[in-house]
Order: structure tokens, then C-alpha cells, then sequence
């Protein structure tokens, strides 16, 4: 008997149908023999709806009373999926996240799992029962207060469990068929991949891909957990995410030049403007944004102006975490010496991935001529081994991240690819 730990997200479970669909599923593996513990989010668009009811009440809510708010959502899915798993015959119990062991650190809105306890959840599994958690939640060590993990926080949850719980596989069910080569409501010639390695897959995640977040892969390549992704709305195999040692199939599957191309338009570019090019000032700005405790994605440093001894410092961001930055920056102005800001949020970034893009002349040659054809300009570019990012205007991201797709090959010749549920998520 194997232990598997599947994962619905809100598209699966948002509605009364969808939930008696996921629990016929859930079932299924158990009658296939498996010990099962699965993670659900909240139904539909319910934590947006909190989230706006909470704007409606409080401008600024804090921190421990909007986790509280926002946990609601998994609670009802949890039972909801309970009673409908018990509706056919099989025994299921429901945890909210500390119920489950997951322990996390005290930040509100954006929490850090630091252990995972199951006791419970073994107990429930040793007893025959099916095991149903509560995505996107815990438990901080100290305080003891609810806590939410952020963005991708039931993915992350079902990763963590599933490391906790020795698990063969972590199933994380969406409404797509698995991982494409590009985003299918962008691309509709978006072409499904079989297999793709946890280095991949972690660049697609951190440059816009939103079938699986960053810190869910991050977790799994850590613990070595295999993931497969697949849809909760269609029998067909998914995609499997894991190390590159992985047969599946009894057939090892090669890595492809190009694994796909991810697109993000929730990030925004900040110009520092007139900083003073010597030792330390690159610093002082990256600390401040460091003790505002704002993620940054892309930085780029101009060449310093000969007559004036200043340069230009842009980097990217969270749309959200903006004016965060901007007031953290502008508090230290003096400190630091700049002249002046600059913000702009109507950025898009296309990203290229691919394991073997190192090795292979010419790939940098024709991402670049692939967007000059399509009139794309250009205003940040940044790389490592197997990625090449770049900054447009965000009105032109749909056609970028299309004419690259085709321009390496990766358009799909059979049928248009599927979004089920019509989010991708």
C-alpha cells in the first residue's frame, strides 16, 4: 500500500459539483489501494471575496485577524469534501492546518513552514480514514496564532506533507492537463510537457508560470518528493515534475533544449535615479528594501556617467509590494543620495527556459531576433544557465511570448490545449 498526497485547487472544488467530482476521484485511489491525505484551497474565488470583504470593513486589517478571515475558506472546502467522500461509503476526517502539524513562522499574510508534525494525520490514515487538510494555513511556533502562507500556499502544503509523510507522490490537480510550454490562454498551440526537472521548473515558476509556485517546487526538489500535475477534469496523465535520475515508464524521458516560455505582468520596475557610483550606495538601497522585507526579482546597474559620477539602478517587484518600496526608499533618501524615482507598473517580463540552452549555440540569437521581428523593445535583460529574461511593455507580452514559442519550435501540432476551468490554476 503506497501513501499518496493530492492536492485540489479552488477551480476543482468551486462548486457543489466540482466537489462530489474531486471526492469520486479521491476514492478511486483509495480503492486502488493507497493511503490518500488530501489538501484542498478554497472554493472558486472565496479568498478574493474575503479579501475584498475585508477592504470593505478595514483599509489596512491586521495581520492576525485577516489570516483568521482567510483561513475560513479551506475550513469550508475541508468539510465539504469530508461529507461528500462520506457520502460514498468511505470514512474521511478534516484538519485545519495546525490541527494537521504545520508549523510556521509568526509573519501574518506570508507565511514560512519550519516543521511539519503529522500525528494526527498518521493516526487518521492507521485507522483506514482518508485524510483531508486545509491548504494554505498553520500554526506559528511561538505565538500560536493562525497563520496563512501566501501565494501558492496550498501547493506548498501538500509538498510539505508529503516530505513529512514519506510519500510516493504529491498529485497537485488543477484545470489544465499539466505543465505546458507556454500558458494556454495565451498560446493556444501550447504544447504539454511529460517531464521536467525540478531546476526547469523552478525557473518557469519564479519567471511567471502559475501552475506551480516557486516555493511548492522548491520544497519538493529539497525532499526529493516527485510531483505530478494534472487535471482534476480529465483522466489523462499530467505532467512529472522531479529529479532528473526519475524513470517514468520504466524509460528515462530526455530533457529538451527548451522546456517552455513563461510570461509575468504582476511585477513593477523602480529606477533609482542620480545614485552616487561609489562603494556602498548599491547596498544601502538593496538593505532598505531587504528591512521593508520586499522580494526582488531583476536588477540592473547602468553605466556611470563620466561627468557626473551617478548612475541608474532599476530593479523589478511585486506590483503589491510598490509603494511599500517607494516610502521605505524615500525615508532613506538621505542616507542613500539619489536625485529622484521612478516607478512604472505597465512591465511584462517573457522568459525563456531551458536546461540545455548553455550547450547550444544560437539560442540567445534567436530569442532576441524572434522579439526584433515582432517589434518588441527591449528595456531589461538578465540571464543565468538555463533562462533568459527580459522587460517589455506589458501591452506586448501576448505576442512575445508567442512568436518565441514558435520561433524554438515548441508549438504543439495536435488539438488546441484546454483550460478547463478557464484560470490555468
Amino acid at each position: 500500500m503506497g501513501l499518496v498526497v493530492q492536492k485540489y485547487g479552488g477551480s476543482s472544488v468551486a462548486d457543489a459539483e466540482g466537489i462530489k467530482r474531486v471526492a469520486k476521484r479521491i476514492v478511486e485511489a483509495k480503492k486502488n489501494g493507497n493511503q490518500v491525505v488530501v489538501v484542498v484551497s478554497a472554493m472558486g474565488d472565496t479568498t478574493d471575496e474575503l479579501i475584498d470583504l475585508a477592504g470593505q470593513v478595514s483599509p489596512m486589517p491586521a495581520g492576525r485577524e485577516f489570516d483568521m478571515l482567510l483561513t475560513a475558506g479551506e475550513r469550508i472546502s475541508m468539510a465539504l469534501l469530508a461529507m461528500a467522500i462520506k457520502n460514498l461509503g468511505h470514512e474521511a476526517q478534516s484538519f485545519t492546518g495546525s490541527q494537521a502539524g504545520v508549523i510556521t513562522d509568526s509573519v501574518h499574510n506570508k507565511a514560512r513552514i519550519i516543521d511539519v508534525t503529522p500525528g494526527r494525520i498518521r493516526t487518521a490514515l492507521d485507522e483506514g480514514n482518508i485524510a483531508i487538510v486545509a491548504g494554505f494555513q498553520g500554526v506559528s511556533q511561538d505565538k500560536k496564532d493562525i497563520t496563512t502562507l501566501g501565494r501558492g500556499g496550498s501547493d506548498t502544503t501538500a509538498v510539505a506533507l508529503a516530505a513529512a509523510l514519506d510519500a510516493e507522490v504529491c498529485e497537485i490537480y488543477t484545470d489544465v492537463d499539466g505543465v505546458f510550454t507556454a500558458d494556454p490562454r495565451v498560446v493556444k498551440k501550447a504544447r504539454k510537457i511529460d517531464w521536467i526537472s525540478f531546476e526547469d521548473m523552478l525557473e518557469l515558476a519564479s519567471s511567471g508560470s502559475k501552475v506551480l509556485l516557486h516555493r511548492c517546487v522548491e520544497y519538493a526538489r529539497r525532499y526529493n518528493i516527485p510531483i505530478h500535475v494534472r487535471s482534476s477534469f480529465s483522466g489523462l496523465q499530467g505532467t512529472w515534475v522531479s529529479s532528473e535520475s526519475t524513470e517514468q515508464g520504466d524509460q528515462k524521458v530526455e530533457q529538451a533544449i527548451i522546456s517552455g516560455v513563461a510570461h509575468d505582468t504582476s511585477e513593477a520596475k523602480i529606477t533609482v535615479v542620480g545614485v552616487p557610483d561609489k562603494p556602498g550606495e548599491a547596498a544601502a538601497i538593496f538593505r532598505t528594501i531587504a528591512n521593508a522585507e520586499i522580494n526582488l526579482d531583476m536588477v540592473v546597474q547602468n553605466v556611470s556617467a563620466a561627468a557626473t559620477g551617478l548612475t541608474d539602478i532599476s530593479f523589478t517587484l511585486p506590483k503589491t509590494e510598490g509603494r511599500k518600496a517607494i516610502d521605505a526608499l524615500e525615508r532613506n533618501r538621505p542616507g542613500i543620495g539619489f536625485d529622484s524615482l521612478r516607478y512604472d507598473d505597465q512591465i511584462g517580463k517573457i522568459s525563456l527556459v531551458g536546461a540545455g540552452m548553455k550547450t547550444n549555440p544560437g539560442v540567445t540569437a534567436t530569442f532576441f531576433e524572434a522579439l526584433s521581428d515582432a517589434g518588441v523593445n527591449i528595456e531589461l535583460i538578465s540571464t543565468s544557465e538555463i533562462r533568459i529574461s527580459v522587460v517589455t511593455r506589458a501591452d506586448d507580452v501576448p505576442e512575445a511570448v508567442r512568436v518565441v514559442h514558435t520561433a524554438f519550435g515548441l508549438d504543439s501540432d495536435s488539438a488546441e490545449a484546454v483550460v478547463y476551468g478557464g484560470t490555468g490554476r
